[in-house]
């Protein structure tokens, strides 16, 4: 799955939650949720939110690893840091 399935307004949520977050969850939907007829949040259940913390990972550990390709290894003092701020 790798859309959005549904979608619900706020105020429809307000007494539907128990229903939207079972689609979530047990349904693995993706809940769009809209205000003023636009999209406002997206409710996801733990499976779907497990996967994007692990991709957000894997994004900052590529980024990490290509900084330090690049990384002349330079470094000055926090001191150093401050004075050229403030300069």
């Amino acid at each position: 799955m790798n859309s959005i399935t549904s979608s619900v307004t706020i105020r429809a949520l307000r007494d539907g939650l128990a229903e939207a977050v079972g689609r979530a969850s047990y349904g693995r939907e993706r809940v769009q949720i809209t205000k003023n007829g636009k999209p406002a949040a997206v409710l996801i259940g733990p499976e779907d939110f497990a996967l994007l913390e692990q991709l957000e990972m894997l994004r900052d550990v590529a980024d990490y690893r290509a900084a330090k390709l690049v990384d002349a290894g330079g470094r000055i003092s926090l001191n150093e840091l401050r004075a050229e701020l403030d300069a």
